[in-house]
């Protein structure tokens, strides 16, 4: 069998400065064996070797001789490099987990199928055999959450290392047409120089990645369309967790089975259809445990395969820029898929015992993502969830009441750049509905919700220095008006404060409709840092059925101005200062949140590194610190933050944080360490403690209504002294036994004290004065309830008219213990078996006083909920 070699050609910049480096692929018909020795003759002419080093000395040749090929046939794409090393024994061949962030001996390319300038994928390899992979977007970013299947072989001789890799067409998205130009580019890391080689370097204090690429010819009459991958999954579950003695729904152990599958399809070369039916996650780490005191839900991140595999085409609002600052400025997440799956959100009566699922069950969903039209980018999203019910047992006597009713989640993205990514223009839609079959849940959950928005960006010059980029959007959530009210008081909104002209509760609305939208200005390359922006959620404005959105009602903006010195000096290899200011606004005008803040980062001669910053902020308005009350006064404050990193080439790589916030009325601090240590090269421990304080003199603690509160518009808001203490750590261990065997084991202990006293109400609206009880004419007791816990009584005149009242201790004593095991084996490409032990402890008491050795101690002693997990998938193409 004859093999037609092609020599790589080359296009060298110092014969044409204007053009790019180019690679000709060659068309092979004999097999390659996937091994790094590189011993087919696909491999014995010259390859491309032209490299350039980025770092340590830009633009100067890279220190070790590298060669590159590229082949196909007719199902995949070969790459072939020759990574030539002076010292072959000092190669760093350190093993690490799939898609694990690591410093070794890596080689990796580039592809931009549609030759886009913006789009593209990547493969890379260390020289141990370890693999990555993810997808390009916004020219500059990129994501490591697509697993592609495709195979790798390295090999370590006295010449350096080989590396070959097989991609398969079916794995790519690519214009359908008889040739093919698609982008490419290269690179090579030499750990133990902190090197690193590319085909095409981006220099200092530009930007862009994609659109710099060189060219890679020579591939024609292939297609990838039609392909049919099946990923079918089988696994059990053995449940062992805590049960109250007389529980009927736990009996302290459970077993559950479970079968399900993933399919892809390939409906042509530029769509893929992913389809999910019965989908399981166990094998995902475990959310960390946090105590929230705010009014604001915690936002934690996606962590299932099957929501954050191809992530970035639902990014709304991030085109263009390469930078997006924000003060105190949070952007609405207008898709959140952690709302698909969430936990019911349906209310009980009271109990003696429950069942309650914790989320609910995915019955389908499907994905299809790629390109119409050759030019525009889509991505739409369809899933269902079932209707949840929860058991309970009250006197005696059991019962079954629904907590969540069927819903359906639906979202549609489209995008597209054009003249070579200079301007772009995209829309985004979610709707979700719910079907009541309990008309209870009319009254607590809303009945849908709909979401419209449109991004874009324009550069303003033809060098790509400026860019304006910005989105605005348009929500509506719609219900029974019973639910509306509770809407329109709820944290995001709190339309029921007195002292808001601009706001108010409406009992008679079925729906609520806002806008937000925000506008960018960036500097994307040179010295010069700049950055502006402008930004408003309008009150009405709601995205939580299947966003995220912590608060509305806010107008903000801000400036950055900075600088960068980004060639290296005898003193440091980059210097960047930067300063900004900011301030918020409510569409009322209030003033709510203002600051000047300033930065510095170095990284050293020697590779470790050091930022630290400063803050103030003035003088404002806070109107959501009485929740739902009258306005409070902000006093001014300062915050001071120093973190600091060693060489990430060492055996042991530390990094420390350290940050304190202080004003007249708070004082807060928190020094947190992270030590990675490598005993060996496929061994990684992470240790991360830190210990945190706070001292607030005004949390927030309950509002009473009294008629007679005239001041502060019939409610007394109550705010206690508290004083926080936080201790934890966050520890991993990586052990990979091989580039397809690996364990990873996390652990999170906690323990978080709060002690409440002083307690006190708000005496008028726009200041921080306080009645402290027990002084000014008021009283304050405790009483020892039969339970053991304290109830307050307050009377804030004591024999006067005012109405005395009761609250609870809202002291709390809180450990915890999280974690899990997971050993992952790749047993052939794109199969996976799981091993999985989670485990969980929770402890809580109202006591306030800090103890570390009894905290600690009733940590260990506090029962344990065990679950293991056994998950089996197989992967094939039809």
């Amino acid at each position: 069998m004859k093999v037609r070699v092609v020599l790589l050609g080359v296009l060298f910049p110092a014969i044409v400065a204007a053009q790019k480096p180019s690679i000709h692929a060659v068309h092979i018909t004999e097999p390659i064996a996937i091994d790094g020795v590189l011993s087919e003759s696909a491999w014995a002419g010259p390859g491309f070797s032209a490299f350039k080093q980025k770092e340590p000395n830009q633009g100067e040749d890279a220190t070790e001789r590298t060669e590159v090929w590229i082949a196909y046939d007719d199902a995949a794409l070969y790459v072939a490099a020759r990574l030539y090393d002076s010292a072959p024994d000092s190669i760093m061949q350190i093993l690490a987990r799939r898609d694990a962030s690591l410093t070794a001996d890596v080689f990796a390319v580039y592809l931009d199928p549609y030759h886009d300038g913006r789009t593209g994928y990547y493969f890379a390899v260390t020289a141990a055999g370890s693999i990555s992979d993810g997808t390009m977007y916004n020219d500059d970013w990129t994501e490591n959450s697509w697993d592609g299947v495709w195979e790798s072989g390295v090999k370590v001789d006295e010449r350096g290392w080989g590396v070959e890799m097989r991609i398969p067409f079916s794995q790519l998205r690519f214009h359908e047409q008889q040739d093919h130009v698609w982008g490419i580019n290269c690179k090579r890391v030499i750990g133990r120089k902190n090197e690193f080689d590319y085909m095409v370097y981006v220099p200092r204090n530009e930007s862009g990645f994609v659109s710099r690429f060189g060219t890679l010819s020579g591939i024609s009459s292939i297609a990838p369309g039609g392909a049919v991958e099946v990923l079918p999954y089988a696994n059990t579950r053995a449940e062992y967790v805590r049960s109250a003695a007389g529980d009927p729904f736990r009996s302290g152990s459970k077993y559950i089975p479970g079968l399900g599958a993933d399919v892809k399809v390939g409906l042509t070369s530029n769509l893929t259809l992913n389809a999910t039916v019965n989908p399981d996650f166990g094998q995902v780490e475990v959310d960390p445990a946090v105590v929230n005191l705010s009014d604001v839900e915690t936002y934690f991140s996606e962590k299932r395969p099957f929501f954050i595999e191809g992530a970035s085409v639902f990014e709304f609002g991030y085109g263009g820029s390469n930078n997006f600052w924000g003060f105190n400025w949070s952007n609405p997440t207008i898709f959140y898929s952690r709302r698909i799956g969430r936990a019911p959100q349906g209310s009980l009566p009271s109990y003696d015992y429950a069942d309650l699922p914790l989320g609910t069950h995915i019955l389908g969903a499907g994905k299809l993502t790629g390109r119409v039209f050759d030019q525009w980018k889509i991505g739409t999203i369809h899933a269902v969830t079932k209707r949840e019910f929860a058991e309970i047992q009250s006197s005696g006597q059991r019962s079954k009441i629904e907590i969540e009713p069927m819903t359906y989640y639906g979202i549609a993205r489209i995008q597209r750049d054009f003249d070579e990514g200079r301007h772009g223009l995209g829309v985004i839609t979610t709707y979700t509905q719910r079907e009541f079959a309990d008309a209870r849940l009319r009254d607590q959950i809303n009945a849908g919700a709909f979401v419209s928005g449109v991004d874009g960006w324009v550069f303003l010059d033809d060098e790509k220095k400026y860019v304006l980029t910005g989105w605005a959007a348009i929500s509506n959530v719609h219900g029974s008006t019973t639910r509306l009210i509770s809407v329109q008081r709820n944290s995001t909104h709190y339309f029921q404060r007195p002292d808001a002209g601009h706001v108010e509760v409406d009992s008679s609305a079925a729906s609520l409709t806002g806008y937000a939208g925000r506008l960018m200005l960036n500097k994307q390359k040179g010295p010069v840092v700049l950055n502006a922006a402008i930004g408003a959620v309008h009150p009405k404005f709601d995205v939580n059925d299947m966003g995220f959105q912590g608060r509305s009602d806010v107008v903000n903006s801000h400036v950055v101005l900075g600088y960068k010195w980004a060639d290296p000096t005898d003193y440091y290899r980059f210097l960047r200062v930067q300063g900004s200011t900011f301030a918020n606004f409510d569409f009322g005008g209030n003033k709510i949140w203002h600051g000047y803040w300033m930065s510095t980062y170095i990284e050293h001669t020697n590779y470790h590194w050091t930022a630290a910053g400063f803050a103030y902020n003035p003088f404002t308005y806070d109107v959501r610190r009485t929740r739902g009350g009258p306005m409070m006064l902000t006093l001014p404050g300062r915050e001071f933050w120093v973190e600091l990193g060693s060489d990430s080439r060492k055996d042991v790589v530390v990094s420390m944080f350290g940050f304190t916030y202080m004003r007249t009325d708070e004082a807060e601090w928190q020094v947190q360490a992270d030590v990675e240590w490598k005993p060996a090269p496929n061994i990684s421990l992470t240790v991360g403690p830190y210990f945190g304080k706070d001292r607030t003199k005004a949390q927030w603690v309950t509002a009473v209504s009294d008629p007679l509160a005239v001041t502060t518009y019939g409610k007394r808001y109550i705010f206690a002294t508290l004083h926080q203490t936080s201790v934890g750590a966050s520890m991993r261990l990586n052990w990979t036994f091989s580039p397809q065997l690996s364990l990873q084991v996390y652990m999170q202990p906690l323990i978080s004290v709060g002690d409440y006293h002083d307690f006190k109400e708000l005496k008028a609206p726009r200041t921080f004065n306080f009645l402290k009880y027990g002084t000014e004419g008021s009283s304050l007791t405790d009483l020892v309830q039969q339970d053991g816990n304290i109830q307050y009584q307050a009377d804030p005149d004591a024999a006067g008219p005012a109405p005395g009242f009761s609250f609870s201790n809202p002291d709390f004593n809180i450990t915890s213990i999280r974690g899990n095991a997971v050993l992952r084996w790749e047993y052939r490409p794109g199969s996976t078996l799981y091993l999985v032990w989670t485990r969980s402890s929770f402890g809580y008491l109202s006591d306030g006083r800090f103890n570390f050795r009894r905290a600690f101690d009733r940590m260990i002693d506090t029962q344990t909920d065990n679950i293991f997990m056994v998950k089996f998938t197989y992967w094939f193409s039809m």
